[in-house]
């Protein structure tokens, strides 16, 4: 799928360059954690991730082997939530350049969630105008100043600002390319109930700075984001959420890319509005 497909899929709006991590001291328990990680061992997991994805084509295309007499063929799959497409047209409604008015389904829970990931992983939450826009539209009202207030304090941190290589008003070193993205691998209903459904996110991160002279190099990490979604005003809205490691794929060796080339793909390659 690629950015303005005929699915009705687009760029990310605004909001193409995706999540960002907060310090390790989460101040308000839904912030993603970005542990120090060697450049080496970020390009030998998306090594990883792309052989994974190489073994699950081959495996898939193989089909259904099974003979039609084995009654324990089918009951001996572990059940899993389909990522593949339903026919359900993604949301065509944005607000504030996010992705809104999903389905009160399960479905319309679980894209509301992993599109909410990508907002709130994106560069623009270095920005106070936009990251007030992201979270004033992704959690609900009761929690959203609270959060709001949270996240001001740890995006204004003079020392993570330092730790992530960007200047004091957030803004990259000249010559260098910001990259926060997040890219949703899967995601799954883990529970349902009156008040609220609760969604895991599977992701991937890109993060660092892009250029000759960075210090921070772009590298990725693997996440699991779970949230707790009420309906409010006719839409999905987090009303808690947190974040764990992994799962990580196994990792293998790949060259890595020039800092030109890495500046080149962030900058032509648009991020994704998630939904199937």
């Amino acid at each position: 799928m690629s950015h303005g497909d005929e699915q009705g899929y687009s760029d990310y709006g605004d909001t193409g360059h995706t999540r960002t991590r907060l310090p390790d001291h989460d101040p308000y328990g839904g912030a993603p954690r970005r542990p120090t990680r060697s450049p080496s061992r970020g390009l030998i997991t998306v090594v990883g991730v792309v052989v994974l994805l190489i073994a699950a084509i081959a495996f898939a295309n193989r089909g259904d082997n099974s003979s039609p007499k084995d009654p324990t063929a089918k009951s001996s799959q572990p059940h899993t939530s389909p990522t593949d497409p339903t026919g359900t047209h993604p949301v065509q409604t944005r607000t504030n350049g996010i992705p809104s008015n999903f389905a009160h389904t399960e479905q319309g829970a679980e894209s509301a969630a992993a599109n909410y990931a990508v907002a709130l992983g994106s560069a623009d939450m270095f920005n106070t105008v936009k990251r007030h826009a992201i979270v004033n539209t992704v959690y609900a009202p009761e929690i959203a100043a609270a959060r709001q207030t949270a996240m001001d304090k740890a995006y204004s941190s003079q020392e993570f600002l330092a730790n992530v290589g960007l200047t004091e008003d957030g803004s990259p070193p000249k010559g260098q390319l910001f990259v926060s993205r997040v890219i949703p691998a899967g995601t799954k209903v883990a529970s349902t109930k009156p008040d609220g459904t609760t969604v895991e996110v599977w992701y991937t991160t890109l993060f660092g700075l892009s250029g000759n002279a960075s210090k921070n190099p772009v590298t990725e990490s693997w996440y699991t984001s779970t949230y707790v979604l009420t309906w409010v005003d006719h839409d999905w809205k987090i009303s808690s959420d947190q974040q764990k490691d992994g799962p990580v794929p196994l990792g293998r060796d790949q060259r890595a890319s020039t800092a030109d080339d890495m500046t080149k793909a962030v900058e032509e390659y648009g991020g994704f509005t998630y939904a199937r």
